[in-house]
């Protein structure tokens, strides 16, 4: 059995470094030693892993103008340089990588050096970063059973693990779904990403108010609005006698996951991941400006599950919500099929799925 240690190698975002931050709580109670190497910006796991150690290398994922591409690639060859040089001294078993830019310059230098590599891609649609990696990766682990990106030659190196959550999030799985009685109270859970979403804010209020009275006083409101509209929101629901609690974060995410009845948000990965692992209904509206999309293939593979509903932004009106809204309140064993859909899809264990598969990989490397 291999005591080397395992990189994990991932972009500073927490769509990455959530699965990453998992996988490291996976492979420490099974005794490896993982470590995480992302760019100079990017967060660490901070106080939930004190213990992992934490490398940093340049990388940047470019921008607009040609002053910002010249960085990305000035940053690409001195991250390439010290990646290889940490590949050397740290001499891993397996190296993961995450996406994002900042993976890119370390899993290349772990190819270049023959250390075996796993790619993990959260997306329904393979990112950039990994487009780039994929050829020499010896596995390719997903959370999409269908990856754009991803051909017949590959079937062999791709396995679906799934995406993994963090625990307090994964704890929700023993959480029964609150059912919706009809007539009874429905609890809303609006977010947005970790920026929140002005959207929400202006549609959102607007839907409430053209709903009969006997229904929106049926509603409870959680709802994370970004600074410049949270005071607008928040004025609404109180001249419509709207219960709510609204903030720009709420540190408590999966208290608050736990007990809605139907979440209103995007379709990044990471809530994708979190709302199905929850069982929880949904009503995604994908980014639009995602790259590549990839929100929307997101939330179609969870649509056709049957555990969502898709709104594209630009149908997103308050008149399409709030006859939406009405119609699940009119039927709340909707939202219950949508979560049971959603629970069904998803894959609770997938930390161990994809420590199982990296550890292969490691015993295999020798000691």
């Amino acid at each position: 059995m291999s005591r080397r240690p395992i990189i994990l190698a991932a972009g500073g975002t927490g769509g990455h470094m959530f699965p990453a931050e998992a996988l490291a709580r996976a492979l420490m109670a099974r005794g490896r030693t993982p470590i995480l190497v992302t760019d100079l910006r990017g967060k660490a796991f901070g106080e939930a892993l004190p213990d992992v150690q934490v490398e940093r290398i340049p990388a940047s994922n470019g921008g607009a103008g040609i002053g910002a591409k010249l960085r990305m690639m000035v940053d690409l060859v001195r991250g390439t340089a010290e990646a290889r040089r940490l590949v050397r001294r740290l001499n891993p078993a397996v190296a993961v990588g995450f996406g994002g830019y900042p993976s890119v310059p370390t899993i290349f230098a772990a190819q270049s050096a023959g250390i075996a590599t796993v790619l993990h891609e959260q997306n329904a649609v393979l990112g950039r970063a990994n487009r780039l990696l994929a050829g020499k990766a010896r596995l390719i682990c997903t959370s999409f059973e269908e990856v754009q990106g991803l051909g017949a030659a590959d079937g062999q190196r791709i396995i679906r693990t799934g995406n993994p959550v963090r625990a307090d999030i994964q704890a929700l799985r023993d959480a029964p779904y609150p059912a919706p009685v009809p007539g009874g109270p429905l609890n809303l859970l609006i977010t947005g990403g970790s920026q929140g979403a002005s959207i929400f804010g202006e549609v959102v209020p607007r839907a409430i108010e053209m709903l009969p009275d006997d229904l929106r006083y049926r509603l409870k409101i959680v709802q994370q609005a970004r600074a410049e509209n949270i005071e607008v929101a928040r004025k609404a629901y109180y001249e419509m006698g709207i219960d709510n609690e609204l903030a720009t974060f709420f540190k408590d995410m999966p208290h608050r996951l736990a007990g809605c009845h139907l979440m209103i948000g995007r379709s990044g990965a990471g809530t994708v991941a979190e709302l199905t692992v929850a069982g929880r209904p949904s009503i995604l509206v994908p980014y639009p400006h995602a790259m590549d999309d990839h929100q929307t293939a997101n939330a179609r593979a969870i649509a056709a599950a049957g555990g969502a509903w898709i709104m594209p932004q630009d149908e997103f009106s308050p008149l399409v919500l709030a006859e939406k809204l009405k119609a699940l309140m009119a039927d709340p064993s909707a939202l219950s099929r949508a979560a049971q859909a959603a629970a069904a899809w998803a894959i609770p264990e997938a930390a161990d799925h994809l420590a199982d598969r990296v550890l292969a990989l490691a015993d295999g490397a020798g000691a």
